[in-house]
């Protein structure tokens, strides 16, 4: 019979060793791309809502482009790609006309792959911009843009964070854009008195003050 020795008590302090340092590494990367996502998302709260107009593109641009080397740097972080979709939604959104489309495109294919590997979405953030994404882009044969599935999207984010203000907001001028008016209503009021996120709190209020301007003219 083959006999196996036991490791030795030296043997066994190398592989706890190992194992303990590859730990270390590990949450050490996890950090890494968490502090430079937070910078990510402070930098795109200030292009979003206080940069001027005519710099808001090319500081957009220069984010996505980051975003995309972060998701390729850690290409099964949910987070990272949600953001990614994010930065290109807004930059599609800044852009506009047929431009945008690759924009658009590319931040879709980001939150799809986002919501398998997390199905909540980062909170449900993935579904508003999807949702947003299929309201706003043209339809087919130009681009992907689509009524059913950007209600289907909103619903799915209510499903997650119903007082969200952003679910609410987007839910809202989608609504009003089809005609459901008191539905619109409804949505843009809980939007305006909604509470900001913490880390999202300057383009929550930026949200906010457009829920109250849609609420005017509904």
């Amino acid at each position: 019979m083959l006999m196996v020795r036991p490791f030795s008590h030296r043997v066994r302090i190398g592989i706890a060793t190992v194992l303990a340092t590859s730990l270390c590494l590990a949450s050490s990367l996890a950090m890494a791309w968490e502090s430079e996502l937070d910078q990510l998302r402070q930098r795109w709260e200030t292009a979003t809502t206080s940069t001027p107009a005519s710099q808001r593109e090319g500081t957009l641009t220069t984010l996505a482009d980051e975003a995309v080397q972060l998701v390729q740097a850690n290409p099964n972080v949910s987070d990272l790609l949600v953001w990614q979709g994010i930065v290109q939604a807004s930059l599609a959104r800044e852009k506009g006309g047929l431009g945008a489309l690759d924009d658009a495109k590319a931040a879709r294919r980001a939150l799809e792959r986002a919501v398998t590997l997390d199905a909540d979405g980062m909170q449900g953030s993935a579904y508003v911009t999807l949702g947003a994404l299929y309201d706003r882009v043209p339809g087919w044969p130009v681009a992907f843009g689509d009524d059913e599935k950007a209600e289907q999207m909103f619903q799915k984010a209510m499903a997650i964070r119903p007082d969200g203000i952003d679910v609410n907001y987007y839910y809202a001028v989608y609504l009003a854009d089809e005609g459901r008016k008191q539905e619109a209503r409804s949505h843009a009021e809980k939007a305006a008195n909604g509470a900001p996120r913490p880390d999202r709190e300057a383009s929550d209020q930026a949200l906010q003050a457009e829920a109250r301007t849609l609420l005017g003219s509904l």
